[in-house]
């Protein structure tokens, strides 16, 4: 009795603590927005404000040796990815390097940065 009590009280921990991994990033309060902007990568955009189809071969080096690419909109807000999905998100900006987008996604702002969690990147029109 002793055993299966043990069990279930290592089973019920195991349960409680699986949960709460589960929903630790649930519900933080992000804000649905739609940017519309251009895919450039911090790093030379932030230090020599470079960016534009001249620099998507530099850009795309950059961020492929691990540069984050954020997006600026038209009024020059730098929006950063949020890795909420605990993946480079980098990936999901690649295939858009120096090109006008529409993001859509989650808007978080704390300690004056800007920060998006992507839920979908598509050529903007």
């Amino acid at each position: 009795m002793k055993t299966l009590l043990r069990i279930f009280g290592f089973a019920s921990a195991f349960g409680l603590a699986l949960a709460a991994t589960l929903f630790a990033h649930e519900g933080h309060g992000g804000k649905p927005i739609t940017v519309v902007g251009q895919v450039v990568d911090t790093g030379c955009y932030l230090h020599h404000d470079s960016s534009g189809a001249d620099h998507a071969a530099c850009a795309l080096m950059c961020a492929k040796a691990g540069v984050p690419l954020a997006i600026v909109d038209e009024k020059g807000k730098l929006y950063l990815p949020i890795a909420a999905d605990h993946k480079n998100q980098n990936t999901k900006l690649i295939p858009f390097i120096e090109k006008k987008v529409k993001v859509t996604g989650l808007f978080y702002e704390k300690g004056g940065l800007a920060g998006i969690e992507v839920k979908t990147v598509v050529p903007a029109e």
